[in-house]
Order: structure tokens, then sequence, then C-alpha cells
């Protein structure tokens, strides 16, 4: 079931991602060669506890998961796709880091996410990069009311494929409220005018995942959170948290 929110919940949700915006800005003005992945989650949580915020991410256990989720980013280092556990691993030189997070402020949840390099970048890595934001965009686009989930999907999946990358099946974007994962799905590749229509009041974390070597095949880690390339190949991950609006799209988690 979708819940519809009135535009006073939107605000509220707004609320909430401008909190996570500013974890995010703050995670990558900290990463740096040598900086450990734990020590960005801490910068993290430190932004949340000084906004009154707290993490939907800490503690999460999907029917997948063998333990709960235990931290308030995720961390996906080079293969890594989605879903990386922050360790004690410290960022080396042309490092492609991908970091998810996630804010909930007054009862709503914001959900977004990141990728960029560390120290000097490879040109390929920049190239997918903008990929994943362009993705993005693209998706975010095609947001509208009248349109439906399969538009968004089509305009992500045209994004993705045609610049020659992977798309990891299963995995997309959500409805999201005041549940961190809420109705509908909204995947990464789809056909146009298909799925359910959009209306006002529709909030949608919409996150394009792109594998560079053009493949599709992933497994989960050791851990058994993260998700890695099967075939080595770097990966990244653009998000935003939405609101579809008679006014356009409302991207609630932007950072300026």
């Amino acid at each position: 079931m979708v819940e519809l929110k009135t535009n006073t919940s939107i605000d509220a949700m707004h609320a909430a991602g401008q909190v996570l915006a500013r974890a995010l800005t703050a995670v990558r003005q900290a990463a740096d060669v040598g900086v450990s992945l734990l020590e960005l989650d801490e910068v993290a949580r430190g932004v949340l506890r000084e906004a009154g915020a707290d993490s939907p991410f800490l503690g999460y256990r999907p029917s997948f998961a063998p333990t709960p989720f235990p931290a308030v980013i995720c961390a996906s280092v080079n293969d890594a796709i989605v879903h990386g556990i922050p360790t004690a691993y410290r960022l080396r030189d042309g490092d492609l880091v991908s970091i998810d997070c996630g804010a909930r402020l007054d009862g709503w949840a914001s959900d977004s996410a990141i990728s960029f390099t560390v120290g000097r970048p490879r040109p390929a890595d920049v190239r997918l990069i903008e990929t994943a934001e362009r993705a993005l965009a693209a998706g975010i686009e095609a947001a509208v009311v009248g349109n439906r989930i399969g538009d968004i999907a089509h305009a992500i999946g045209t994004v993705c494929r045609g610049a020659g990358y992977g798309i990891p099946d299963g995995f997309g974007g959500h409805g999201i409220g005041r549940q961190m994962h809420e109705d509908p799905s909204v995947p990464n590749e789809g056909r146009p005018h298909r799925g359910m229509r959009l209306r006002h009041g529709m909030v949608l974390a919409i996150e394009p995942m792109l594998i560079a070597g053009g493949t599709d095949g992933y497994h989960a880690a050791s851990d058994g959170w993260t998700l890695k390339t099967n075939d080595g190949s770097r990966a990244a991950h653009a998000e935003h948290t939405v609101a579809i609006t008679e006014d356009g799209p409302r991207v609630l988690t932007d950072r300026g």
C-alpha cells in the first residue's frame, strides 16, 4: 500500500533530508587517504546526533541479512556495489567510495547516497560516477505527476545501458516515509508507461547502481551484507529522496 504524504509531511521529510545532506557532505569532506571507514561512520553519527536525529540504518535487519546492520552509513569501496559495512579499512589513493546514509527526524525518514574518489582519480571512475549522477537526474526528471514508475526505471536504465554499464538485478529504489522502505519498488530498468501512476504526495528514494564492467552479476560477501560485482569491476551508487508534487519533483536530500 502506498501512503500519500501531505504537504506538511513532505516539509517534515525535507527537514530530515537536510540533516542527511549535511551528514553526507561532512563524510565526503572527511574522506581522505588514510582515513578509516569506521571514522567516516563516526562523522555521520556526530551530525545526526547534533541535529537530534537518529539512523534508520543502525540495527536494521531485512530478511536476507544474517545480523542487524551495525552502522549509520553503508561504505562500499571499489568492487562493492552497496551495503558495505564500515570497517577499520583505511582509504587508499585511487579508491572509489560509495556512501549510503539515512536520517530519521521527528519520525520521518530520508535516504541518500553519493560516490566519489579518494586521492588521484582514475578517468574511468570519474566517468562511472558522472554517469550514476546523470542516471539519477534522469530518474528525477521523470518523477512527475501522471507518469508511471516504469518511466523512472526506463530513464535510469537508458542512461546506464547507453554508457555500457551493468545494473544489479533486483536492487533499486523504493517508497519512503515513516519507514525507510515502503511501497512502491522503483526498479533501475524497465519499460516506459508501465506500472503504478505517480501522484502528488508520493515520496520515493531513487537510486541507480552501476557496474563498470557492463555485466549485471553480483554476490554477497562473507559478512552477508556487502554486495560485490562478480567480474571484480568497480561500482557506483547515487540516490536522493524525492517527493512527487503538482509543481514537479522536489529533492528532499539536496546538498545545495
